[in-house]
């Protein structure tokens, strides 16, 4: 028979065991990898891309394909290649094609004129009133300037003339234009268009002037 001294002592032993096992429990439900819900791989959820050409950037002429557009009139058709996404509101005589945003532009003058492409030069530089204009270069029927637009800000220009009997006269101007940083998309937007230019020769000379 145990006495009370006895008794007491085997109560505290399992009350000891009791927290024992306990305190084992505890461990065993927070025990592992307390990091294993952060080791899974977190989504980075990215912008989806705008269908509408950034600003930021210059044009890029290696990402630019191209389409052919006819214009002019029904006894002098002419065509040439613009680049695809650039819509004209008008045809004729002298259409200006604009990409969707805006920014870009070519135009096509196919009137022609009795001066000759130097000529045309000089006096389109006289006769451009912009902000801070800046003739860039006047060389070879090509004439390349910056301005300031008060809407736009900063704009470049490239206006080349063709002639068709060895600069004697001229038979259609192209022009285009955009922003300071896009020099190098323009020149190419602008040398696809010469290149692929279409003209009929026309057998009497109705130029305008």
């Amino acid at each position: 028979m145990l006495t009370p001294r006895h008794q007491a002592l085997l109560m505290t032993l399992a009350g000891m065991t009791v927290g024992v096992v306990a305190f084992g429990t505890v461990v065993a439900v927070h025990g592992g990898n307390p990091f294993t819900a952060h080791d899974e791989p977190v989504s980075v959820v990215s912008p989806a891309p705008s269908s509408t050409p950034t600003r930021g950037g210059g044009l890029q002429a290696d990402g630019l394909q191209y389409v052919v557009q006819n214009f002019g009139t029904d006894n002098d058709p002419v065509s040439a290649d613009v680049p695809v996404g650039w819509k004209s509101s008008q045809s004729g005589t002298r259409p200006k094609f604009l990409d969707p945003t805006g920014v870009w532009q070519l135009r096509f003058d196919t009137r022609g004129s009795r001066q000759s492409p130097d000529e045309l030069v000089r006096d389109r530089e006289r006769s451009i009133e912009e902000k801070d204009l800046q003739v860039m270069s006047r060389d070879n029927g090509l004439l390349v300037y910056t301005y300031v637009d008060k809407t736009r800000g900063p704009r470049m220009g490239l206006s080349r003339w063709i002639s068709l009997d060895g600069g004697r006269t001229s038979a259609v101007e192209i022009t285009v234009g955009g922003r300071p940083q896009d020099e190098a998309g323009l020149r190419s937007v602008l040398q696809h268009a010469v290149d692929t230019l279409k003209v009929p020769v026309s057998p009497g000379d109705n130029r305008p002037n």
